[in-house]
């Protein structure tokens, strides 16, 4: 398989110990994580080659961040040093009916000072059969933006499948262009996007028709299809939220022609849903180079995100087999020896 490159900041990310309260807590624990870093991980543990790049401040933490990506199998030769800071982002689990909280500390990262110059997109993708990036990453700064523009432009120009998630975050969104102004000439770009009816109401204007949830989600997807000629796929999870420990998952992919589904998943107890998303486009990205068919590539996609909600930490650290057992019905826990 050729190598998937992606793009994104990694923060440092501070987790109260257990359920702890932010207000309670005298320490947290300490790790690093990125939503599309966690994709090149996770398909780092799938045997696929990953690459990612980033900005990190040229110290210690900027070298425990780089030394942790390394230890999973990510090349990190493309990360670029310099800036003034980490990003930080403080989490707080829930339980029960009480959900889990995450504050961001990012302004002013080493990350969200980057400028395009600063990184050959040529260069960095060399040798590379995929490309992904996320809403994210535009959100956080002008230079980010324009780095990941230059990013797609270089990936389209060299032949370079790009898949993004489009997720929307409202709050980051504070540099002076609206996230309508930026992420459509963004997603012009891309051959497979995650993207749901939330995302393509607030990011593109795009309202589905239809008397139910199905054919609203059907609609939403022809019309991005119709608006983006380029794109030939998007995927989507459906979550449903018993409890902040017990979810249901299962997920959906639009080829232009039929929407494909998956079985739905009970999950309960949940370890950690940070990077259930993240985890997802991974197993996408993985199943459409392993298997190249779409109902097993998004089969195994689902299947991947349900077994990080019991991994700690952000990654995804599950192995093909493991995935294939739980899409096999494997699904019990019984003690492997």
């Amino acid at each position: 398989m050729k190598k998937v490159v992606t793009f994104g900041e990694i923060m440092l990310r501070l987790s109260t110990p257990g359920y702890a309260r932010v207000v309670q807590s005298t320490h947290f624990d300490a790790t690093y994580g990125g939503g599309e870093a966690n994709v090149a991980v996770s398909l780092a543990q799938f045997g696929v080659p990953a690459a990612h790049v980033t900005r990190f401040p040229d110290n210690e933490l900027g070298k425990a961040a780089t030394n942790l990506l390394k230890k999973w199998g990510v090349e990190t030769g493309a990360i670029v040093f310099g800036g003034e800071r980490i990003g930080i982002y403080f989490l707080e689990t829930g339980a029960s009916v009480r959900p889990s909280k995450v504050i961001y500390d990012r302004a002013h990262s080493a990350f969200a000072d980057l400028q395009p110059e600063m990184i050959d997109w040529n260069s960095v993708l060399d040798g590379a059969g995929w490309f992904h990036w996320t809403g994210i990453s535009p959100a956080i700064s002008a230079g980010a933006a324009a780095c990941c523009k230059a990013a797609i432009e270089a990936a389209r120009q060299k032949g370079i499948t790009v898949s993004a998630d489009i997720n929307y975050r409202k709050n980051l969104w504070q540099w002076g262009k609206s996230v309508q102004e930026v992420m459509p000439d963004l997603i012009a770009g891309c051959d497979l996007i995650v993207a749901g009816k939330g995302d393509a109401k607030d990011i593109l204007g795009i309202r589905g028709n239809g008397a139910n949830d199905e054919e609203q989600e059907i609609s939403v997807a022809q019309q991005i299809m119709q608006r983006f000629p380029n794109i030939k796929k998007i995927v989507n999870t459906s979550r449903g939220s018993l409890s902040a420990s017990h979810n249901t998952l299962s997920g959906s992919l639009f080829d232009g022609e039929s929407m494909l589904r998956t079985k739905t998943y009970d999950i309960n107890p949940i370890v950690d849903r940070i990077g259930g998303g993240d985890a997802f486009i991974a197993g996408v990205i993985y199943g459409m180079l392993a298997y190249r068919n779409n109902q097993k590539a998004l089969d195994f996609g689902v299947a991947a995100s349900v077994l990080k909600h019991t991994i700690l930490e952000d990654a995804n650290l599950a192995t093909v087999d493991e995935v294939e057992a739980v899409l096999a019905g494997n699904t019990s826990g019984k003690l492997v020896r």
